[in-house]
C-alpha cells in the first residue's frame, strides 16, 4: 500500500494486489505473478488503512487497487470498493482487462468509479508475443466498462522496436473510439529500473538488450493522438 499521485485523479491510496495471469516482456513486477506471497489482510483491515488517509484525497482523490492483477482477485476488490463507496472515496481499478469475465466482472464495474487499462499491444499477434494476453479480451472489458458508466483512462507502455511505431499509436487511439467513456490516453516510457526484482528472483528479464524509451519519442509519439484524449506520458 502506498500514496500516489499518477494512478488516477488527485491524490490517492494504491493497493497492490498479488497474482497475475499475464507475462508481459517489459513487467516491471515479476514478484506479484505468484498467487503467494504478499501480506494477508481482510477487506476490513484494508479499508481500515485506506480511511486513515482520507484527509489527503481531497475532491478528486481516492483509492486505486492495483496489482498483479486485480481481477485475479475480484470478490476481494469489490467488496472493498463496496465499503469505500459508503464512505463517499472514489473507486479506481488499474487493470489489463484480464482475470474475471462475466457477472463478476459486471458487479465489479458497478462499484469502480474509473478503470485504468492497461492496453498492452494493438494487435493479437503481439498479446500473444510478448504478454500471452488477448486484445479481445481487453476488448470486452472496455465494453463492460463503457456500458458500466465508469470512467476509462488508457495507459500504454511504449517500448523502442515493440510499441513506439507510429502505426501503433495510431490503432491505439481507433482502439480508444471504439468506447464511450474514454477520457485520456496515457503513454509510458519503457524503462529497466526492475532489473534488480528480475535479479533477485533468478529469472532472465526478457527485453534487458532493449534500450529505454526516450522522452523526445513519446514527446513525438503523443502529437498523433487526438486532443479529446488529453494524451499525458510519465518520464
Amino acid at each position: 500500500m502506498s500514496m500516489g499521485g499518477v494512478d488516477g485523479p488527485g491524490i490517492r491510496c494504491v493497493v497492490f494486489m498479488q497474482g497475475c495471469p499475464m507475462r508481459c516482456a517489459y513487467c516491471h513486477n515479476p514478484d506479484t505473478w505468484k498467487n503467494e506471497g504478499g501480506e494477508e489482510l481482510t477487506i476490513d483491515e484494508v479499508a481500515e488503512k485506506v480511511l486513515r488517509y482520507r484527509t489527503y484525497f481531497g475532491k478528486e482523490g481516492g483509492l486505486t487497487v492495483s496489482g498483479g492483477e486485480p481481477l485475479m482477485q475480484n470478490d476481494f476488490v469489490n467488496g472493498l470498493f463496496e465499503k469505500m463507496r459508503a464512505e463517499g472515496i472514489s473507486t479506481c481499478l488499474d487493470t489489463s482487462g484480464h482475470g474475471c469475465s462475466g457477472e463478476k466482472l459486471e458487479t465489479l464495474l458497478s462499484n469502480t468509479d474509473i478503470t485504468l487499462c492497461d492496453i498492452k499491444f494493438t494487435t493479437d499477434g503481439d498479446y500473444k508475443r510478448y504478454s500471452y494476453g488477448s486484445l479481445e479480451t481487453v476488448r470486452n472489458y472496455l465494453e463492460k466498462a463503457s456500458k458500466a458508466h465508469v470512467r476509462i483512462w488508457i495507459r500504454h507502455v511504449v517500448v523502442p522496436g515493440i510499441t513506439d511505431g507510429e502505426e501503433n499509436i495510431k490503432r491505439l487511439s481507433e482502439i480508444a473510439d471504439c468506447f464511450e467513456g474514454v477520457e485520456r490516453i496515457e503513454l509510458l516510457p519503457f524503462h529497466k529500473m526492475c532489473i534488480p526484482k528480475y535479479e533477485a528472483l533468478g529469472i532472465p528479464f526478457p527485453l534487458a538488450d532493449v534500450p529505454e524509451c526516450k522522452k523526445s519519442r513519446i514527446e513525438s509519439l503523443m502529437a498523433l493522438i487526438p486532443e479529446k484524449y488529453g494524451s499525458f506520458f510519465f518520464s
